[in-house]
C-alpha cells in the first residue's frame, strides 16, 4: 500500500514534468495529400508507420528511425520513448540513436540529465549517453531534483522507509522515514508517525515533524495544517510562520497570490501573507495577471490592482471551463443566458447573443447558435459556417467537430484533415465561399 501511494504520487509528479516539457515543443500539424491524413511534427520530427510498425523521418522527408517498434511516444525535450514489444522500453534521442535499449520495464524521461529506469523489480539511473549511473537496485525510487532523489528499502519484510541518494547513490539522508517528498527550492517534506515536516539538505528540520499536512515548498513559501484544529498556516521556507491557523484550505496560487479558503468564503494572499482584493464564493488564480471572481451568483474579473475589469454583474450558469479567462486577448462571459466575449478593459466586443461558445485560439472561438457550431473571429464575423454538431477549440492549427455523429478533425480554412471519408466538403466549401463574400462586402461597406 505504502509502495502504491508512493508511486501514484510520483506519477502526478510525472505527467506534471511532461506538460511542462510539452509546452517546450515546437510542434505543427501538416496536412500530407499522400496519405489524406494530417501528420504531427515536434521540432521537426515526425512519427511514421509501415506495416504496423513505427519510426520517425525529419521534416524534409529524410528517414531518421525506420519503422521497427511496436509503440513510440512523441519527442519530449528531444528524447522519446520506444517499445520492441508490450512489455520492454528503450530511449531514443533526437539523432534517431538508441541511448537505452528496449530492455526496461520502465523509463522516465531525464530531469537535471538522468534518466530514472526500472529493471525487473529494481530501480536505477543513467545518463542521457546512456552510461550507468547508478546500478538498479532500489524497490522505489524519485527521478533527481536538486541532486537528489528518493529511494525506499525495506526496514522489515513488511514496511519500506524512504532516504535521499546523491548522483552517486550514496545515501546521503539516512532511509528513516514514513514517506519523503523530492527535494524543492532546497526543502524536503518528509513523513514519520503520521505527521509531516520539513528538512534542509542536512536533513535538519525547517519544520517539525507534527504536522497533519504540508504543502511542499513554492515560491518560498509552504502552508501546513494543525492537526488539533485543523485549520491552515502559511510559513516561509526558513520554518517562519507568517498567518495564523485560519484558514480551511489553499485553492490554487498565480503569479504571487494564493487563493485560501477561510470559513465559508475564499479570498486572496500575497507572499507577505496579507489578505487581498476582498472575499468571494469563488475565486481563480490570476494568468495573465487578471483573475475571475464569484460573489453570489454574480461573476467579474479583477486585475492584480484588485480594479474591477468586469463588473459583478455576469453569470456563469452554464459552467463553461474557458468563462472569465482571457485567450487571445478576450475573455468568454455569460449574461441572461447568453455568451459573448469581452476585452481586457471589460467592453463586449462580441455581442453577448450565442448559446454556448469556447475560448478563442488561432483567431477564432467556437460558438453555438440555432442553426449549430460554427467559428466566429474576433470581429464576431462567422467564419466556419454554423453547421456543425459540438466543436473544440483550435489547437496547433486543428480543431474537432461533429457533423452527423461523426468527429473530424478540421483546419482553420475549414478542410478536414483526419477522417474525412464522409466529411461533406462541397457542402462546407460552398457555405465558406458565401461567408468570404459577405465578409468582404461588409468591409467595403455594401
Amino acid at each position: 500500500m505504502r509502495r502504491t501511494w508512493m508511486l501514484l504520487c510520483y506519477t502526478i509528479l510525472f505527467i506534471f514534468t511532461l506538460q511542462a516539457q510539452e509546452k517546450k515543443q515546437n510542434k505543427k500539424y501538416v496536412d500530407d495529400e499522400a496519405c489524406g491524413c494530417e501528420l504531427v511534427f515536434i521540432d521537426g520530427i515526425q512519427t511514421t508507420h509501415r506495416n504496423g510498425l513505427f519510426g520517425f523521418k525529419r521534416e524534409d522527408g529524410t528517414e531518421l528511425v525506420p519503422p521497427k517498434y511496436k509503440f513510440v511516444d512523441e519527442f519530449h525535450d528531444g528524447f522519446c520513448l520506444v517499445l520492441d514489444d508490450y512489455e520492454k522500453v528503450g530511449l531514443i534521442n533526437k539523432q534517431g540513436k538508441e541511448i537505452l535499449p528496449c530492455v526496461f520495464q520502465e523509463i522516465v524521461y531525464p530531469t537535471e540529465g538522468i534518466i530514472k529506469v526500472r529493471k525487473g523489480d529494481f530501480f536505477g539511473y543513467y545518463d542521457t549517453t546512456g552510461r550507468e549511473m547508478i546500478t538498479p537496485q532500489w524497490l522505489s525510487a524519485s527521478s533527481f531534483f536538486e541532486g537528489r532523489a528518493v529511494v525506499s528499502v525495506l526496514r522489515d519484510s513488511l514496511t519500506f522507509v524512504y532516504g535521499f541518494i546523491d548522483t552517486t547513490g550514496r545515501m546521503v539522508l539516512p532511509a528513516v522515514y514514513e514517506y519523503a517528498f523530492p527535494f524543492k527550492e532546497g526543502r524536503a517534506v518528509v513523513k514519520r508517525y503520521d505527521r509531516m515536516g520539513l528538512i534542509d539538505t542536512n536533513g535538519k528540520e525547517v519544520l517539525p515533524i507534527k504536522y497533519a499536512y504540508l504543502s511542499g515548498m513554492y515560491m518560498g513559501r509552504i502552508f501546513a495544517r494543525d492537526e488539533e484544529s485543523g485549520l491552515i498556516a502559511m510559513f516561509d521556507g526558513k520554518g517562519r510562520q507568517i498567518t495564523s491557523f485560519v484558514y480551511n484550505d489553499v485553492i490554487s496560487y498565480g503569479e504571487g497570490y494564493y487563493v485560501v479558503q477561510r470559513d465559508s468564503v475564499q479570498t486572496y494572499l500575497d507572499m507577505k501573507g496579507r489578505e487581498r482584493f476582498g472575499k468571494y464564493q469563488n475565486a481563480s488564480s490570476f494568468m495573465d495577471g487578471y483573475a475571475s471572481v464569484q460573489r453570489g451568483d454574480r461573476c467579474g474579473i479583477i486585475n492584480k490592482r484588485g480594479k474591477f475589469v468586469l463588473p459583478l454583474e455576469y453569470e456563469n450558469q452554464k459552467m463553461l471551463p474557458d468563462a472569465y479567462r482571457f485567450h487571445d486577448g478576450l475573455a468568454l462571459v455569460e449574461k441572461d443566458g447568453k455568451v459573448g466575449f469581452i476585452n481586457k478593459k471589460g467592453k463586449v466586443v462580441v455581442p453577448i447573443q450565442y448559446k454556448s461558445a469556447f475560448r478563442f485560439s488561432d483567431g477564432l472561438a467556437p460558438v453555438s447558435t440555432n442553426m449549430g457550431w460554427g467559428y466566429i473571429d474576433q470581429g464576431n464575423n462567422e467564419v466556419i459556417p454554423f453547421m456543425f454538431g459540438p466543436c473544440s477549440p483550435f489547437e496547433y492549427g486543428r480543431a474537432s467537430v461533429v457533423y452527423e455523429n461523426e468527429t473530424y478533425h478540421i483546419n482553420a480554412s475549414g478542410q478536414c484533415v483526419k477522417n474525412c471519408k464522409t466529411y461533406p466538403t462541397t457542402l462546407v466549401q460552398r457555405k465558406m465561399a458565401q461567408l468570404a463574400v459577405q465578409r468582404h462586402n461588409k468591409k467595403e461597406g455594401r
